[in-house]
C-alpha cells in the first residue's frame, strides 16, 4: 500500500517519459510551475530594460537598451503565453501550436538581443564587427526554420540554439576591453547546464520549470554585467559606427 501511495505521489508531479518524436505532457503541477517560473520575471525584465534605457547617454546605448530589453521581456512573455495555452487551452491545437512556435522564435531573438549591447557598445576587430548584424540574420534564419520545420528535428533545433549562443561568444572574447567577460561566461554555464533539465522531462519532476530557473539565472547574470560594465562604469565605451 505504501509503495502504491509513493507511486501516486510521483505521478502527480511527473508523467511518464515519451519518445523523442512526441511532446511530453506535463502534470497540472508542472504546468503551473512552467507558467510561474517565467511569468514572474516579466515585470522585472520590463523594469530592467527601462533602467538601461534611462541610463543611456547616447543613441547607440539607447538602441542597445531597447533591443536587449525587448528581447528579454519578449522571451518571458512568449514563454508564459505558450505554457498557459498548453495548460488551459491544449484542446485548441492550432492556437497552442502558434504560441509554441512564437516561444521557439523568441529564443533566437533573445540570444541576438543578449549579445547586442556587447557587440554595439564595445570596440571590435575589423572582421568581428560584422557580427553586429550577422547575429540578427541568424535569428531570422532560425525563426524561418521554426516556421517550416517546427518540432520535426528537435536535436537540430537544440544544436542551432547552442551554436547561435557560442559563435558570438568567440567574438566577445576578442574584445579589447575584457571587463564583463567572466560574468558572460558564468551566465553561459547556467544556460548550458540548464539544457540538461530541458531534455529531462519524464525523468526529473518539474524538469522544464527547473530549466526556466536556469534561464532566469543566466539572464540575470548577463543583465548585471550589461548594467555594470556598459551603462554605469564611467564614460561610454567605443560605440558602433
Amino acid at each position: 500500500i505504501n509503495l502504491n501511495s509513493n507511486v501516486k505521489k510521483v505521478v502527480v508531479f511527473m508523467n511518464c517519459r515519451v519518445p523523442a518524436s512526441r511532446r511530453y505532457q506535463p502534470t497540472e503541477y508542472e504546468h503551473a510551475a512552467n507558467c510561474a517560473t517565467h511569468g514572474f520575471w516579466i515585470l522585472p525584465s520590463l523594469v530592467g530594460g527601462s533602467v538601461l534605457y534611462f541610463l543611456s547617454g547616447d543613441p547607440w546605448h539607447r538602441v542597445a537598451a531597447w533591443l536587449y530589453g525587448s528581447g528579454l521581456t519578449g522571451l518571458f512573455i512568449t514563454s508564459t503565453l505558450f505554457h498557459t495555452a498548453a495548460w488551459k487551452v491544449s484542446h485548441l491545437r492550432s492556437l497552442e501550436q502558434r504560441f509554441h512556435m512564437c516561444d521557439r522564435m523568441a529564443i533566437y531573438f533573445f540570444i541576438a538581443a543578449s549579445y547586442s549591447p556587447w557587440l554595439m557598445l564595445r570596440e571590435l576587430g575589423p572582421w568581428a564587427c560584422h557580427m553586429r548584424w550577422l547575429i540578427w540574420v541568424m535569428a531570422c534564419i532560425g525563426s524561418m526554420y521554426v516556421f517550416f520545420f517546427h518540432e520535426r528535428y528537435k536535436l537540430v533545433e537544440l544544436l542551432a540554439y547552442v551554436a547561435m549562443g557560442a559563435v558570438p561568444a568567440l567574438v566577445i572574447l576578442s574584445m579589447v576591453e575584457r571587463a564583463g567577460v567572466c560574468e558572460l561566461a558564468v551566465g553561459g554555464v547556467f544556460y548550458v547546464v540548464g539544457v540538461i533539465f530541458f531534455k529531462s522531462d519524464g525523468l526529473v519532476p518539474f524538469a522544464h520549470a527547473i530549466w526556466h530557473l536556469f534561464v532566469a539565472a543566466g539572464a540575470g547574470i548577463h543583465y548585471y554585467a550589461i548594467w555594470r560594465y556598459l551603462y554605469v562604469s564611467g564614460p561610454p565605451l567605443q560605440t558602433a559606427r
